[in-house]
């Protein structure tokens, strides 16, 4: 073997092992893994700015690891392969990619088909579906994992395991120490604290908190900075309430 050809095979063999970990990382991650890379700092923020599709803006919105977003999934393939996607990458049908709407791009989320309890672990790096009802497409090899390659679309749950923008958690603000100048999300009101205390329970994973104004309870979730960003949070998780700002 000459000298070039040896050094072509350990380029490959090099090569090879890092595509290799990339998969052993995608397929591999455990549930309740949270990552942030610090080499993400320089991740391109212009990425994450509102766009207009169709008639309708949308506000890609940071997610805390842990939450979970329940709704239907489809998939994507030849029509799409080899073309560029949201973040300037070219869309392999064959990888473990995603588009969702307002997930910030490079955010992983494990995909669970509610039909089969199949799921696949993928990165979001497109946008879309735009479609009602819909809240992820999933590329075609991520969409044959968990069965819906044929079926075409499923309920399922999104579950966020990491983010590429590192993220200050809500804290758990007692009622004298929530701030007046904040917007959030009204989810209940109640003559009495128990009730009040019931529903703030119901929801504590999004750090839920009780404020009380002439003896009435009401249970807010939420610091957000703006009101597109509290609406968008609103229709993530399907909650019933209202945006307030005071």
């Amino acid at each position: 073997m000459t000298k070039n050809n040896l050094l072509l095979l350990i380029i490959l063999i090099f090569f090879t092992g890092c595509y290799e970990s990339d998969n052993f990382y995608l397929h591999n991650m455990p549930n309740n893994y949270t990552l942030y890379n610090k080499s993400q700092k320089s991740y391109n923020t212009k990425l994450q700015k509102p766009y207009y599709v169709l008639g309708e803006w949308y506000y890609p919105t940071p997610a805390y690891s842990g939450e979970i977003f329940k709704g239907i999934a489809s998939w994507y393939g030849p029509d799409f392969h080899g073309k560029l996607t949201a973040n300037g990458e070219i869309y392999n049908m064959y990888g473990y990619t995603a588009a969702n709407k307002i997930l910030p791009l490079g955010t992983v989320v494990k995909v669970i088909n509610l039909n089969n309890d199949k799921s696949v672990i993928v990165r979001i790096n497109d946008r879309g579906p735009f479609v009602k009802e819909r809240i992820i497409d999933l590329s075609y090899a991520a969409g044959k994992k968990i069965g819906i390659n044929e079926t075409g679309t499923a309920p399922v749950n999104v579950i966020v395991l990491s983010t590429p923008i590192l993220l200050k958690h809500h804290k758990n603000l007692s009622i004298s120490k929530q701030k007046n100048d904040t917007i959030k999300i009204q989810i209940g009101a109640f003559n009495s604290l128990k009730g009040a205390k019931i529903t703030k329970n119901r929801y504590k994973r999004f750090n839920s908190y009780i404020r009380t104004k002439n003896n009435i309870y009401k249970v807010y979730i939420g610091n957000f900075k703006t009101r597109n960003e509290a609406n968008n949070f609103k229709i993530r998780n399907n909650l019933n309430g209202f945006i307030v700002t005071n």
